[in-house]
Order: C-alpha cells, then sequence, then structure tokens
C-alpha cells in the first residue's frame, strides 16, 4: 500500500519550527548549535535542501544577532521582555530575523509560519506572536535606535549585536572604529578552511582533486597547510577527497597551532587538552609519522572522535589517554621534547563559528577560565625535558587567558624563557613576541599563542 503522504509531511519538520527547537536547546540547556543543526541535517526530518540551507541561516543569524533582535521585540512589547519564556523568544527573534534580514522570505510568510510554530508548541502565546510581528512589521522604518553620538557602547551593542560589557572592553582597547569592524565581521559567515594532510597529499593535488568534484578552493593566506574553499561546499565530506584522508576541515589560525610547537620526526610530543585531535593530528603530520605523541583529554567520548580521525588520515602515531590534566604522573615528568597546551578558554576568537557564546559568557568567566588555565599550564610545565619546549594556546581574545597568564607562569617559573616562535608568519607575531591573531585584521578565528623553552 503507498504511504500515506499527508502524514508523512506532518512528521517532517519544517526549518523555522527545527530552528525554534534547537535555539530553545542552546539556550535552556546550554547546547552549542554545530552538533544541533548536524543532527538535524544529517537525517532525514528536512530533506529539501532549500529547507536545510534556511535552517543553518535562521539559527546562524538569529544567534548572531539577537541583540538587534531582542531591542526590536522589546519596543513591540507592552510587558517585560525578560519575563517572556524563552521558546515565545525565539519564534519571535527568527521571525523578526526573516522580516529585517532575508530578501527572499515574503513577509506574510514569515508571519504566518512564526505563529504555526507558535500553535504547535506554546498555543497560548500564538495571538501574542501574532500581534507582535504584525506591529513590527507595520513600524519596520519607524524603530528607534540608540544613538552613537550619546552612547556609543550601547548604540554598538545593540546595532552589531554584542553584549554591552564586551562592546565596552573593546571599546578602551582598541577604539570606536575598530570595535564596530570586530563586531561587524563577527556578524559574518567565516570561510570555510580546511588543512591538507601532508601524511597523503600536497596543498596543489588536494586543490586539484577537489575540483574534480566541483569545488573549487585557493591556498590559504598565513598557514602553509591550508586551503579556503571559495564555493559552496555542502556535500564535503561526501567527496572522495575528505574520505580519502587528504583533507580535514580546521580553521587557518587552528592550524598555526602546530607550526608554534614546530615538532620534529622522533621526538616525543604532549598534547594536553587534546580535544577532538585537530592540533593533535597536524603535529604528526609534522612529524612525518614518526616519533610519539601523548593525547590527553577529559572527555572519552572526544578521545573516540581523535582515534577515528586518526584512522581516516593515516596516523599511527598518537596514543590517547583520558585524564586530567592537571595532574601530572610521574612517568611524564621532564619526558617530553614538546608539550602543547591548548587550555580551555571563553572561545571569545571564535564568535563568528559559535555565535551563542557571546550571549553566555560574562566577565565573571573570563577569572574562572584564566585560574583554570594558570593551573593548567604550571602543570604542562613538569613535562617538559630540560631544552623542550612549551607551548600555550587558547581561541581567547583577552589579556586575563593570554598575556597575564604567561606573565604569571614566568614569575613562578625561572627555568622558562619565552621565545619569539619561528613557524609562524612574521605579521601574526605581535611587538611583545605573542601569536596573535583576530578574525576582522586577518580572516582567521582570534587565536593567541606564547612560546617557552626549558633552559634547565
Amino acid at each position: 500500500m503507498e504511504p500515506d503522504m499527508t502524514e508523512e509531511r506532518k512528521k517532517q519538520k519544517t526549518p523555522r519550527g527545527a530552528a525554534v527547537e534547537i535555539l530553545n536547546r542552546i539556550d535552556q540547556q546550554g547546547a552549542h548549535a554545530e552538533p544541533l543543526l548536524d543532527v538535524f541535517l544529517s537525517g532525514t526530518e528536512i530533506r529539501n535542501p532549500q529547507d536545510r540551507g534556511l535552517l543553518t541561516e535562521l539559527v546562524y543569524g538569529t544567534l548572531r544577532m539577537r541583540g538587534r533582535l531582542d531591542w526590536i521585540i522589546a519596543r513591540h512589547y507592552r510587558g517585560d521582555f525578560s519575563t517572556l519564556e524563552i521558546p515565545v523568544r525565539n519564534i519571535l527573534r527568527t521571525g523578526i530575523y526573516q522580516l529585517f534580514f532575508t530578501d527572499r522570505i515574503p513577509a506574510f510568510a514569515a508571519v504566518n509560519e512564526a505563529v504555526a510554530v507558535a500553535k504547535k508548541g506554546c498555543p497560548a502565546a500564538a495571538g501574542l506572536v501574532n500581534a507582535i510581528l504584525r506591529n513590527v512589521l507595520r513600524k519596520k522604518e519607524q524603530i528607534a535606535w540608540p544613538e552613537m553620538a550619546k552612547d556609543p557602547g550601547k548604540a554598538i551593542a545593540v546595532l552589531h549585536s554584542h553584549p554591552r560589557w564586551l562592546v565596552d572592553r573593546w571599546l578602551d582597547r582598541y577604539g570606536i572604529d575598530e570595535t564596530i569592524a570586530a563586531c561587524q565581521v563577527n556578524n559574518t559567515i567565516p570561510p570555510l578552511a580546511v588543512r591538507v594532510n601532508g601524511l597523503k597529499t600536497s596543498r596543489e593535488k588536494a586543490v586539484a582533486a577537489l575540483a574534480a568534484e566541483g569545488i573549487t578552493a585557493q591556498t590559504a593566506r598565513f598557514s602553509q597547510d591550508g586551503i579556503i574553499l571559495t564555493t559552496p561546499a555542502a556535500g564535503l565530506r561526501e567527496t572522495a577527497a575528505f574520505r580519502d584522508g587528504l583533507i580535514r576541515v580546521q580553521d587557518e589560525a587552528s592550524q598555526l597551532v602546530a607550526r608554534l610547537c614546530a615538532p620534529q620526526p622522533g621526538e616525543r610530543v604532549l598534547d594536553l587538552c587534546a580535544g577532538a585531535g585537530g592540533k593533535t593530528l597536524h603535529l604528526a603530520a609534522l612529524m612525518k609519522n614518526r616519533g610519539e605523541i601523548i593525547a590527553i583529554d577529559l572527555h572519552l567520548d572526544k578521545l573516540r572522535l581523535l582515534a577515528a580521525e586518526a584512522g581516516r588520515l593515516g596516523v599511527t602515531i598518537v596514543e590517547t589517554h583520558p585524564g586530567n590534566a592537571t595532574g601530572t604522573p610521574a612517568a611524564f615528568r621532564g619526558a617530553f621534547d614538546r608539550v602543547l597546551l591548548d587550555a580551555p578558554c571563553s572561545g571569545l576568537g571564535t564568535l563568528r563559528r559559535n555565535p551563542e557564546i557571546r550571549w553566555r559568557i560574562a566577565p565573571a568567566d573570563l577569572e574562572k577560565y584564566s585560574q583554570i588555565q594558570r593551573r593548567l599550564l604550571r602543570s604542562a610545565a613538569l613535562s617538559v625535558k630540560p631544552g623542550g619546549r612549551l607551548a600555550y594556546t587558547t581561541c581567547a581574545v583577552t589579556p586575563e587567558e593570554n598575556e597575564n597568564v604567561v606573565a604569571d607562569f614566568l614569575a613562578g617559573h625561572p627555568a622558562f624563557t619565552r621565545i619569539s616562535p619561528e613557524g609562524i608568519p612574521p605579521e601574526l607575531i605581535d611587538a611583545d613576541g605573542f601569536f596573535r591573531t583576530f578574525p576582522h585584521r586577518h580572516g582567521t578565528d582570534g587565536f593567541f599563542g606564547a612560546l617557552f623553552i626549558r633552559n634547565i
């Protein structure tokens, strides 16, 4: 018997309904957008390519522009905005996002679909959603925005959708023009960078392999192992180049961390906080699969992903150990030529890629991260042999997590000297000798790195 297509359609989620569901989980459970989207896009609930594209845009676009969207809602809702339930807020946010930031969706469709999502998920609020969205639509050109001349911090925070505390910090550090530039870039879609696996191919051959499958790419500006895809590549993971382990998706600045460490074939390397192994596996490629890498992470599921990726990329010298990086086994003390600590951090250098972070991190969190980073760096130092190198990196752009941590470490560890990295392009080394990148200056994620040598 033929399946009931009406019932089949009912079972399938709409992109707007799925977007609200994802945004609710981000707000209520502290989840991250990318893995949630991957679950939806890898399934069969949303099959149409246009719907899949709309889902991605609604999730990331709403997260990026949330500050501006909330300003609009607060001016059209007669009650206290903070009392609105999270699902209602996210229905309104996605609806208003479509009204202001998409040009291919008719306004009536955006309003009607938002009301339909409300009727299904929170029916008591459907009338409110309808009233607010129609009111916004009528008064779209009459919205009063904060004035730059009166309060630059407030104006930038609202118009460019960043938390006020972060805008104020950047204004003090960089001034108005660069703060606006940083915020604007954080609201753009980041380029898709991949690292070429030097164990299997060269950049030129990888570019040619992708071109043969209809994906154009160009060499990266800073990473000698990187290429930037210049055409949409939704099916990248289905290409032969990916399946055969020729490439791995990795931001260009992230690729430079292994170059900062500069491991040599035959050395013994320790990667603390290895995660899913993007940098670990790059270290192995630079070592030409000769030597030994010990990869430690607290999360066993991430180490399983690392092991699977090692298989795909042909890496054979990595040994994984689940555990807390603040503890140093006796066998590790003074035993490694290179130690990498890519420390847990606020992630404020990755706001293009992870826009939810900006609404989650508070000023007090920076000090919490700083204390963790200081403990980890002290522990990492114990494993470096005399003459060995220690690399400290973050994807943060705050002094509390970067140069302040380095200064504290050096004050308590006279056996270590900070040295200028040799494997990093000179334009990415600042006046103090730190490796540093910014999205608005370099087109990469924001990264920081310091390199030390143990003298005795």
